[in-house]
């Protein structure tokens, strides 16, 4: 069942996220220094996943995060339980002045040969004050849940997040959970207090308790520690690099029953050729390639792990799996902000095969 998954079939809980919660400040196709005026997006790697989960594929999901208590937080709260999604949050007092912060993401959305630039305020961040023991595990999960997600950016935000996640793992383990992570590496986080070898040994020590893992090569790489070819002069679309990786990883991580990716050729910043591969319990599955007019490519491949987990929590044939999580990651990139405003009717139609004739 679920590629080799042992998923449970029942819980209070499908899916729960262990992550940070932004808001992103979009001024569209206008770059920074030129805006006059900004979209809000709440966003977050974990909660994306969670909040796509709950409101396309309608399975029950929750949150566990810090949350501020002044305005920002309120607005972002808002838009957390907007999504249909359980909260579970570890309340920090706001100074009036310096924080502790919701942090900022600043990402315009660039156009034709101009790539979307993005920058971050993450200073005095609430979610990198999280430290093991904020949270009641056996409370939270005593309902049952089914599914556990975290990821990178969550884990590089401090060396106190790290630990919250491993201990989340191990709760979710110890609760009959399947365990999931996005190594979404990012250099400038990790950077910050330890750089690559930093990333590979706390990572490791994450994804010793995880049964599915999400990333391409490079987070393979650089978020694992192990080596692989240069990549630069490959394809995007060729998942050769990335299959020739998963006897190392699987080596390294022998508990680790599914890796996927997506993939996509950028031609121009509203033009991408997009697909998907996974490797599951020792098989691998390629998602067709799609030409995707993209409106804001932020998202896409949290869309992507939304749909595939809601294939292999449902039961689906794991190539069916892969065709939802690829139709869903495609959806979402033709949306503004970082979470799904598709219905599972229209990803279902895309995984089969359908166009973008009216639907009337």
């Amino acid at each position: 069942m679920g590629g080799g998954l042992q998923i449970r079939r029942d819980g209070e809980m499908d899916l729960l996220s262990v992550g940070a919660l932004v808001h992103r400040l979009d001024p569209g196709i206008v770059p920074f220094r030129k805006a006059t005026q900004c979209a809000i997006h709440v966003s977050g790697g974990e909660f994306n996943v969670a909040a796509n989960l709950a409101d396309c594929f309608r399975m029950k999901t929750g949150i566990a995060a810090a949350m501020a208590d002044y305005p920002i937080g309120d607005l972002i709260a808002e838009r957390v339980r907007a999504m249909g999604v359980r909260p579970f949050y570890k309340h920090f007092e706001h100074d009036g002045v310096t924080g502790p912060n919701m942090a900022t993401v600043y990402s315009d959305r660039g156009y034709g040969v101009r790539p979307p630039v993005v920058f971050y305020n993450r200073a005095n961040e609430a979610a990198a004050r999280l430290k093991p023991g904020d949270f009641d595990w056996k409370k939270i999960m005593a309902g049952g849940v089914r599914w556990v997600h975290s990821g990178g950016i969550f884990a590089a935000l401090s060396a106190t997040t790290a630990e919250v996640a491993v201990e989340a793992m191990k709760a979710a383990k110890a609760a009959g959970a399947v365990t999931s992570f996005d190594l979404n590496f990012r250099a400038k986080l990790w950077n910050v207090w330890g750089g690559e070898q930093k990333a590979a040994e706390t990572i490791a020590r994450i994804v010793e308790q995880v049964d599915v893992l999400v990333g391409n090569e490079e987070d393979l790489q650089k978020g694992l520690g192990i080596q692989g070819p240069e990549v630069a002069a490959k394809s995007k679309l060729d998942p050769g690099v990335f299959l020739g990786m998963i006897d190392s990883v699987v080596k390294k991580f022998p508990q680790v029953k599914v890796v996927a990716t997506t993939l996509r050729e950028v031609h121009s910043t509203n033009r991408h050729s997009w697909s998907a591969v996974a490797w599951i319990d020792g098989k691998t599955y390629t998602a067709p390639t799609a030409e995707l007019d993209v409106y804001d490519r932020v998202g896409g491949g949290d869309g992507f792990a939304a749909g595939f987990f809601y294939g292999l929590m449902k039961g689906e044939a794991p190539e069916q799996a892969v065709k939802l999580g690829w139709a869903h990651g495609a959806l979402v990139t033709t949306f503004p902000g970082d979470t799904t405003m598709a219905t599972l009717e229209q990803v279902r139609a895309m995984a089969q095969g359908g166009s973008a004739r009216i639907q009337r």
